[in-house]
């Protein structure tokens, strides 16, 4: 099993969180490709909508990948991949800021850019520190 962490805005997190899927990377394939059934993935929200220049920077959803497909969705012309995922109900937002010093993800100064790609690995001890403080 691996764990990853997806940078995504919030409401669309929420709308994926909503329809039990995960979609990455303005809905391009690649980064859903790695993932396998069992597979935790953790979102980093670093702003609430797509069109806010707030920042949020915040976990804002956890869950795990249920099954192998990775399918296409057709939205009025936009036609993003998804994977199934099955997300722990009840857990609350947790502001990065929160856990500083506690993950291996931000010990770098400049830990937020490899988040650009917008799909990364996640140790297992960071995921550990991000579900407990989520209350997964």
């Amino acid at each position: 099993m691996s764990n990853w962490l997806g940078v995504v805005n919030r409401d669309h997190v929420l709308r994926g969180v909503s329809l039990g899927i995960a979609q990455i990377g303005h809905g391009r394939r690649p980064g859903l490709d790695r993932m396998r059934p069992g597979d935790w993935l953790v979102y980093y929200s670093p702003r609430p909508s797509m069109d806010s220049a707030a920042h949020l920077r915040a976990f804002t959803a956890v869950g795990t990948v249920t099954d192998d497909e990775v399918w296409q969705a057709d939205e009025d012309g936009f036609s993003p991949w998804r994977r199934r995922v099955d997300y722990v109900a009840g857990t609350v937002e947790v502001p990065v800021a929160d856990l500083a010093g506690t993950l291996d993800l931000t010990a770098g100064p400049r830990w937020g850019a490899p988040l650009r790609r917008g799909l990364v690995a996640l140790s297992d001890g960071d995921l550990a520190v991000i579900r407990r403080a989520m209350g997964a």
